[in-house]
């Protein structure tokens, strides 16, 4: 999976993006913040979020970490 270029638009609240995590790749929704360097991201619309069995339901991805799917 390759890396956000600084030059493509960053993700935007609804966007759907895609990041790695302990070589688990996931894909949450972007939710409503004020972080300028990263963004929270709703893991829950993942199929397989309960088989994951994840810590938590939203986590935090830095801008150059994730690719915009949607």
């Amino acid at each position: 999976m390759g890396k956000v270029n600084p030059d493509q638009n960053q993700a935007h609240f609804g966007d759907i993006v895609q990041f790695e995590r302990d070589g688990i790749v996931l894909e949450g929704k972007v939710l409503p913040s004020s972080c300028q360097n990263s963004v929270i991201v709703d893991l829950t619309i993942m199929d397989n979020f309960e088989q994951l069995e994840l810590e938590h339901e939203r986590t935090v991805v830095n801008h150059k970490n994730y690719q915009i799917v949607s």
